[in-house]
């Protein structure tokens, strides 16, 4: 499979498209990351073709339904990385909940992070150093970004939210948030009390990044925002030096050719 390389930029706008069957994947080199994101509903309508019934553009899933396709196809993907059928790929959790591959079982540092949003997926991989990724929706608003920030983001991020513009104030919201949440999923602490204790660059027209991180050295991580689809915002951060982010978008078996 070809793959085309990007830097890191604030915005990484094209996904390369990659059709199932997947061939072997290369896993990513050391300050490389490898992004996938999944249209589930869209998959879920190729499959319903592929068992005899009437093709769908997407596929309204249900619940359950989603909770088992995001485990099957984060199952598929690290497959393809390890040269390993998917069901052959054993998962373990750590004490927080963030999910690892079973150590007894595969020994290769692959790293990996999902976050899912609505039916999209999105999914990060590493080699070099855990990873954590974040998917929200493009026009998602908060009831009270500066009282939501005072309360759960630091003071300096608090602070600049307070005096943002207010059509400025969604979307710099937005953004904290995911860049937040990423970093948290990386560093396998969970959500509570963490938010507070590192800044993340607010300025909309400055790179994202972390400018300060209680008890850790602020610039070991890379942050990165992407845009898989107009209607999602995503973000990338890892404890490493990044250089560059490999982005690809699944699509069911033959549509490159429709």
């Amino acid at each position: 499979m070809d793959r085309t390389e990007k830097s890191v930029s604030t915005d990484v706008r094209e996904f390369q498209p990659c059709t199932i069957p997947l061939p072997r994947l290369k896993p990513p080199a050391a300050g490389q990351v490898d992004l996938w994101f999944l249209d589930l509903g869209g998959l879920a309508g190729s499959l319903r073709e592929a068992l005899g019934g009437e093709r769908q553009e997407t596929s309204r899933l249900g619940g359950q339904q989603l909770r088992f396709a995001r485990r099957f196809y984060l199952r598929l993907l690290l497959g393809a990385y390890l040269d390993l059928p998917g069901k052959s790929v054993r998962i373990n959790r750590k004490q927080r909940g963030k999910p690892v591959l079973d150590a007894s079982v595969h020994d290769t540092e692959l790293h990996f992070s999902m976050a899912k949003s609505e039916d999209r997926l999105l999914i990060g991989f590493s080699t070099s150093s855990h990873i954590g990724v974040d998917l929200e929706p493009a026009g998602r608003r908060a009831r009270d970004p500066r009282g939501l920030a005072q309360r759960y983001f630091s003071p300096a991020e608090s602070k600049a939210l307070s005096a943002m513009p207010a059509a400025d104030l969604d979307a710099a919201f937005l953004r904290i948030w995911a860049c937040k949440e990423a970093v948290v999923k990386a560093s396998g602490a969970g959500i509570a009390n963490q938010f507070g204790r590192f800044t993340v660059e607010t300025d909309p027209v400055r790179p994202p990044s972390i400018l300060n991180f209680e008890g850790k050295p602020a610039h070991d991580w890379t942050l990165a925002l992407v845009r898989p689809d107009e209607k999602f915002l995503g973000a990338v951060a890892i404890q490493d030096a990044v250089t560059l982010i490999q982005a690809f978008r699944l699509l069911p078996a033959g549509q490159l050719n429709d």
